[in-house]
């Protein structure tokens, strides 16, 4: 049995990454192919019964493969509110308005979702979308519901509600027209600088303590960025965006997420730092997590962008989920375990006290809430 690229890049210093395929070994897709993308390779997703692997029959075929485009779909799912249970996580309720993100961010923990749609967790995630159209008539019938309790709605969680293809389907912007309505708390997580667009709604529900926002950046080095997230803004383009939002008179956090050990691990201050000095009022951080398939396509993109640092990075990874690549364990996969992971939070505490970020978080009302208009409730006769 062949092993992983994970397996591989961490136990030799073989120089290019390879993907498996129908149980042989194939190369990544051709760079010409995935310009301005992070993945490296597009395998098929796990469900597949057929692996499908580019191989030259040499008449040419790859040269005349064309470059992965975005394209988009639509979904009509039958909810837009996703519930979990989650005793690590501090939200009970989130919205997903996307499904696959086009910010390419290679580590990113959704891309196994794919798989669910038959497609690649690799260069497909980032460019075949899903858009859930209807989700802000969803949400209106869903808030309207009998005995529907409000808690702080979470938006950003698994995909990037702002990514490039926000600017025209506009869905994120009328999933909050719906809550400013309702007078319903949200809490945002974004890399990217479209939420500044949103202003005119998040500033009016901030001011009556129904909205707050959260950056995440994950390095300060554009050119690190570029390679980890081809299609998300600049990391100085973000933190000029948490100052527009803190002008505003929105709380606004930031995200040192992931936390990529032997890569970003030695920012953590510094972008606390920059963030605390354009307005960031609350911090967090996350360590890498590789669930699934993000494992393989993590340790190509090592390989290709970081070949020096690939074995000692996923030896740290490692130090973290007690020898694998990814612990689930709730308690234990946002933080990771051991030495390491241990060093990394006391960092960020001690940052975060001398800089000055509170221990506590913002919490948001939920008192104001009124069920929406044309919600599909049942009104008074009287």
């Amino acid at each position: 049995m062949s092993k992983s690229t994970a397996e591989r890049a961490a136990g030799s210093s073989e120089p290019r990454a390879r993907i498996r395929g129908g149980g042989t070994e194939s190369e990544g897709v051709a760079p010409a192919r995935r310009r301005g993308r992070g993945a490296v390779s597009n395998a098929s997703g796990r469900f597949e019964t057929l692996a499908r692997v580019d191989a030259d029959d040499d008449w040419g075929a790859l040269e005349s493969l064309e470059a992965f485009e975005t394209q988009v779909q639509a979904e009509r799912p039958r909810r837009i509110l996703t519930r979990n249970d989650s005793p690590d996580i501090s939200f009970d309720v989130s919205i997903n308005p996307y499904r696959g993100c086009e910010h390419g961010c290679v580590y990113c923990f959704a891309r196994p979702t794919h798989a669910y749609m038959g497609l690649s967790p690799g260069l497909d995630f980032e460019s075949r979308l899903f858009v859930k159209e209807g989700a802000a008539a969803l949400l209106k019938r869903e808030l309207s519901a009998p005995g529907y309790q409000p808690k702080t709605i979470a938006i950003g969680t698994n995909t990037d509600p702002y990514q490039p293809i926000e600017k025209t389907h506009r869905v994120m912007r009328s999933i909050l027209e719906v809550l400013a309505q309702a007078d319903h708390p949200v809490a945002i997580v974004t890399k990217s600088t479209l939420v500044a667009r949103d202003i005119d709604i998040l500033a009016p529900m901030a001011a009556r303590g129904l909205a707050k926002v959260a950056l995440s950046v994950t390095t300060l080095d554009p050119k690190i960025a570029r390679a980890m997230e081809p299609r998300a803004p600049t990391p100085e383009r973000r933190l000029e965006t948490i100052e527009r939002l803190a002008e505003a008179g929105v709380p606004v956090g930031v995200m040192v997420a992931p936390v990529v050990p032997g890569v970003t691990d030695h920012e953590m201050e510094r972008i606390l730092t920059r963030a605390h000095a354009r307005g960031a009022r609350s911090a967090g951080y996350i360590m890498l997590r590789l669930p699934l398939e993000t494992r393989d396509l993590f340790a190509e993109w090592l390989v290709e962008h970081f070949p020096g640092k690939a074995r000692r990075a996923l030896s740290l990874v490692r130090d973290t989920r007690e020898g694998r690549l990814y612990d689930a364990t709730f308690g234990k996969r946002m933080t990771g375990s051991g030495p390491y992971a241990w060093m990394i939070a006391r960092r960020f505490e001690i940052a975060c006290q001398k800089i000055g970020f509170p221990k506590t978080r913002r919490k948001l009302r939920a008192d104001l809430f009124v069920p929406p208009e044309g919600g599909g409730r049942q009104l008074s006769l009287f």
